[in-house]
Formats: C-alpha cells, structure tokens, sequence
C-alpha cells in the first residue's frame, strides 16, 4: 500500500478522542482539523493509500517513509514560522523521486507571502487591487489608501493567515496600534462592502477540476469571516461566469497546482474579484462538499488526483 503523509501542526495532533481545551480558537483549528483528516484518510483508503498525519517539522526527517508529503495542515506556518516552515519544505523538496512534495515547494515559496496578488493582477487576474508596504506606517498607509483611491482599507501580513495582525482601517479613524498592525511588510487592500452584504466566496479545486463551493459570512457588526470571529458558511453553487472568474485566476498559473482554493469577492463592477490565492495549507471545507465519510466528494478528488500524480510519476504538472 502506497504510504502519503499529510503534514501537521504540532498543536493539532492530539488523540482523536482528546477533550477540546476550552480555548476558543484552538478547539475550532482542532475540530476543523479532526473533520478534515477524517475525511481524507477514509478516501485515500479508498484508492489504496494510506495517509498518515506527520508533524511538519519532522517531515524531512521522515520523508524516506512516503511516496509523497501534502503541507494542508499546517496552520501554524505563519506567526513566525514562515522560514523554518520553507527550510523544512526545501530538505523535503530534495530527497529525490522517493517522496514528492504537494503544492511542489517552488510553488509553496511563491503563494507563501502574499506578493503573488500584485503579480496576478499585473498577469490579469480579476483582482483586486493590492499595494505592498514594506513597513506599516501612518504615512505609508495613507499613500497607498491615495494610490488605491480608497478610504477604507484591510491592512494584512505579506504572511499571514485567518486574519492573523489584520486590520481595517478608515480614513477619519485613529490610526491602529503597532501591536493590532502587521509586525513586518504588509499589504493594503481597498474595503470591498459587498464581504458584508453578500459575504466571500471560496472554490476549491483538486487536480484542476472544481470541486465544491462556499459562501462565508461575516457576523453582524464585523467583516472577517472567519468562525473564530463568529462567522458562518453554507454551501454554494456558483454560476458559470462566477466559475469563469475563478478559472481566469488560475489560468495565471504556470504551475498547475494539485490543489488551490480560489477567495473571491463581489467587485464593484459585479464580478468576482480575487481576494487571496491559497495553495500552502487551505482548509477544505470538506464538510460542505457533496458526500459523507469515504463518499465525500471533495476527498475523494483530491486522493484520485495524488494517485494520478504518483502513478504518472510527477512532481508537478505544468500547463
């Protein structure tokens, strides 16, 4: 039986019948991960493989046990971690053909600081747009709020994640604290209100293909939409030029990545607009795909579209 690591946070690996701490954050991350895992062990059974759950700064050590290693899971590859998560990637990206790295780890580098959003919307990307800032300042928000022609604006990390040091800022505000505000460069983005009335859109897909949608709303009062932050989400099926919006951002790509999730929100002009990119260590949403357990239709995509790599002996597919 083929053997696939999925790597992990340190945090998340407690006994699946481990009681939640208590602590808000952390019991959402561990029930997200427990549902994810679930699901895709049960469907990479399915297809004989048999995927096993490896702390990710152990993954180079370990890599010599697997015919491949998936990053999905590490959610703590921000907050400080970010070099020592692509060093740990690199050791993994050179072992040979004996374990091959899913997204490969030119294309983990490249989606890891948020940068590509700008390069996307120079590719044509339906975007929207983004100001890089190598340093957060009053003064350097305020250019890029005049560039962007915008009052309001979502200031976030180059690396960062769930909304992690992300502030929205308007014109006519204080400015936020240093300890509220991206500890290093950052970008800028213009408020888009429709994440509020009509909340953000995220696609997933496996192997290329679609695969499921989602709606993501913010609570009354907020606009990150996140459960953390008492957010919620529902299923959703997107129309064919709202699936055209998404498949014009990954057309983009050279690299065509094994799996991505597309965040968009509704532009001004009515079409969907490019929020983030992820293809480092996206939750799946698995349960709002199509199918319960092994039937689930997003795990099953996802362990089909491995095999396919590994039977193909591929590192990466480019388009």
């Amino acid at each position: 039986m083929k053997k696939v690591a999925i790597l992990v946070a340190d945090n998340l690996l407690a006994k699946p019948d481990e009681p939640l701490a208590g602590d808000p954050a952390c019991d959402i991350e561990k029930r997200e991960y427990r549902e994810e895992l679930d699901k895709l062990v049960s469907a990479f059974a399915q297809v004989g493989v048999l995927l096993e759950p490896v702390p990710w700064r152990q993954a180079a050590s370990k890599a010599a046990e697997y015919e491949a290693m998936l990053p999905l899971l590490c959610w703590d590859y921000f907050q400080g971690n970010h070099a020592v998560f692509m060093e740990e990637m690199d050791k993994v990206s050179k072992v040979g053909n004996n374990c091959k790295l899913f997204n490969p780890v030119e294309l983990l580098r490249w989606n890891g600081k948020k940068d590509y959003l700008e390069e996307l919307e120079r590719l044509g990307a339906p975007s929207i747009r983004t100001v890089s800032l190598p340093k957060v300042t009053e003064e350097s928000v305020a250019k890029a709020m005049e560039e962007l022609k915008a009052d309001k604006v979502v200031i976030k990390p180059k690396v960062g994640g769930s909304s992690w040091r992300q502030v929205l800022y308007s014109k006519d505000e204080p400015f936020p604290s240093e300890d509220e505000l991206p500890p290093e460069d950052a970008l800028v983005q213009p408020f888009l209100p429709s994440v509020v009335v009509e909340g953000e859109y995220s696609f997933l897909y496996f192997g290329g293909e679609f695969s499921h949608g989602l709606v993501k709303r913010p609570k009354k009062g907020d606009y990150r939409v996140q459960g953390l932050f008492g957010g919620t989400e529902e299923t959703y099926d997107p129309t064919d030029a709202e699936l055209q919006d998404a498949q014009a951002v990954l057309d983009t790509l050279t690299i065509k990545p094994l799996y991505a999730r597309v965040d968009l929100l509704r532009g001004t002009d009515g079409g969907l607009k490019l929020i983030e990119l992820e293809m480092v260590e996206p939750y799946l949403y698995l349960p709002l795909a199509p199918g319960e357990g092994k039937d689930n239709r997003g795990a099953q995509l996802l362990a089909k579209s491995v095999c396919r790599l590994l039977q193909n002996n591929e590192h990466v597919s480019v388009q």
